[in-house]
């Protein structure tokens, strides 16, 4: 039971990282095609973030969110590597650092917590190809 909790708060604490990063990159982004791609990527984020928390609730548990230092480490970082390049090339760079840390990451929870229900497996292999999907996507802007 432990092991289903802390692996929906991992899956609820990554949809919310990338949540977080796209709504702050959004604002910046001029190419349209690109702003598109960032506000699907956020809606399948949200419905990722929106079931892990759902079922956490389910299971009479808090959803634990993202630590507050991470949260502010992100923003500053996102701020500073889109400083001077706002370029669709370079935010999906950034992006694609980030699916790809949370490929890695999901992919040793998901191995850490085998034994965990199939639902909830399922739900972190969803986030899983999302990410992979992610990073293909986003290859395509690259230049």
């Amino acid at each position: 039971m432990t092991g289903n909790i802390e692996l929906l708060n991992y899956i609820h604490q990554n949809s919310e990282m990338g949540q977080d990063a796209i709504k702050q990159l959004i604002p910046i982004v001029k190419d349209d095609t690109f702003k598109q791609n960032l506000e699907s990527q956020f809606n399948e984020y949200k419905k990722i973030y929106n079931k892990a928390k759902t079922k956490i609730q389910e299971m009479d548990k808090d959803a634990k969110g993202i630590n507050p230092l991470s949260k502010a480490s992100s923003y500053i970082m996102i701020n500073l590597k889109t400083l001077l390049n706002k370029s669709p090339s370079h935010i999906s760079e950034i992006l694609i650092q980030g699916s790809t840390m949370g490929t890695v990451d999901i992919t040793k929870k998901l191995q850490e917590y085998n034994d965990a229900d199939k639902e909830i497996l399922d739900l972190g292999n969803q986030l899983l190809q999302f990410e992979q999907r992610n990073i293909e996507e986003l290859k395509r802007f690259l230049h």
